[in-house]
């Protein structure tokens, strides 16, 4: 599985940006998505994931910003950033494979992680 992650820019703070990772190769092998970001100086955190059967959680800094989705053909998967800060400036990057049941979880041999895209929001 390769996944191709793009979108990252620069935007002024309450701006919105809209993040693609496309996956490739053998797809059935991913059963779960998300999106973790890291910025400058920190760890790597979950920004958002769907679990199989659509289970949707957000970090807690979300707040209702950001709206993670897939395409029906479950190949590419979006993440929606609306009301920007400039704390959000990070990498980020996307994250796909097979998870136990309804979970995120990812079996370490089923666990692969896109290239990042950066993300800066000016203040």
């Amino acid at each position: 599985v390769q996944l191709q992650a793009c979108g990252g820019g620069l935007v002024q703070s309450g701006g919105s940006l809209r993040l693609s990772c496309a996956a490739s190769g053998k797809i059935s092998d991913i059963n779960a998505v998300g999106w973790h970001r890291q910025g400058p100086g920190k760890q790597r955190e979950l920004v958002a994931s769907i679990a199989e059967g659509g289970k949707i959680n957000y970090g807690d800094f979300v707040k209702g910003r950001f709206t993670i989705s897939r395409d029906n053909a479950n190949t590419t998967t979006y993440l929606q950033m609306n009301s920007l800060k400039p704390e959000d400036t990070a990498v980020y990057y996307c994250r796909a494979g097979w998870a136990y049941s309804g979970t995120y979880a990812l079996l370490p041999r089923y666990d692969w992680w896109g290239q990042g895209t950066q993300v800066t929001v000016s203040s």
